[in-house]
């Protein structure tokens, strides 16, 4: 009786444990599904957010597969956004969904893959921006007016839009195929409730002073959404793998933009675990 009682207990203490510890690999999965739900989901803002969230994922975890899709959203902001992020890759496979939304009807879906396009030294961008200053392209419709678009809000938000261009000024020397995470910052700033000392903490994203990482620790419990969604987005983009344990309390926030930029900075630090023992 001893013994099958002791069994018994055993059995229970085990499974007990193994459902309090998860893979790696089981939480990448996670994230996957997470993203893959939200580029599908029928909200617009929550597309809006995947799309962006996606700019944090390296180009060898497949964001394209999600990405690609999505350039045919019925909605022009989901549109443009997917457009930002696959310019924040920098690299060449992006080309052929660029030239794509080329042929959106939406002009500033054109010019936005124009400029993308032109910074990967693709002859087709130089072109249709020449043909734009030259006036045989329209580069603005009335689109941006009718649809109120939110990426807009940051210019009439000053403090916000500045932070954006000193964001991007200061992520030099990308690596080819590995996103900068411009979208995601810009999508954070882009709502009109966002933080400014969400802005304030992606600014100096880029900073190697000690005191930035106590600044990400903290932000992760902030009250604020965008102050945690900055937070996952730099455990990605600075990066900072010893906060990838912390990224998955976030996979559960009441908040999708943080929960979606929580899943693609997990699926991304764990790629970089994975390479540094090849290497």
């Amino acid at each position: 009786m001893r013994t099958w009682v002791l069994m018994v207990v055993t059995t229970m203490l085990g499974a007990t444990v193994a459902l309090g510890q998860t893979k790696p690999s089981d939480t990448v999965q996670r994230c996957r599904r997470m993203l893959d739900d939200a580029a599908q989901d029928k909200n617009p803002d929550i597309r809006k957010s995947a799309a962006e969230a996606l700019s944090l994922v390296g180009i060898r975890d497949s964001p394209l597969q999600s990405l690609g899709p999505m350039l045919e959203d019925h909605d022009v902001t989901v549109r443009i956004a997917v457009i930002s992020s696959l310019a924040d890759f920098k690299d060449k496979s992006v080309i052929p969904l660029l030239k794509k939304a080329l042929m959106d009807p939406v002009p500033e879906v054109d010019f936005a893959a124009a400029k993308a396009l032109y910074e990967l030294h693709d002859p087709d961008g130089l072109h249709f921006l020449l043909d734009v200053v030259s006036g045989e392209s329209k580069a603005s419709s009335s689109y941006l007016t009718k649809e109120k678009r939110n990426t807009l809000r940051l210019l009439h938000t000053p403090t916000k839009l500045f932070t954006t261009v000193a964001i991007s000024a200061a992520s030099f020397g990308p690596v080819p195929g590995l996103g900068l995470g411009l979208s995601s910052a810009q999508g954070i700033l882009s709502e009109p409730d966002a933080s400014s000392r969400a802005a304030a903490l992606l600014l100096i994203g880029n900073t190697h002073d000690p005191a930035l990482k106590d600044a990400v620790a903290s932000a992760f419990t902030d009250k604020e959404w965008s102050v945690r969604a900055a937070a996952a987005n730099l455990s990605a983009t600075h990066p900072f793998p010893e906060f990838q344990q912390r990224l998955v309390t976030l996979l559960d926030d009441d908040k999708d933009p943080v929960r979606l930029r929580a899943a693609a900075a997990y699926i991304r630090l764990e790629e970089r675990t994975r390479e540094r023992p090849r290497r």
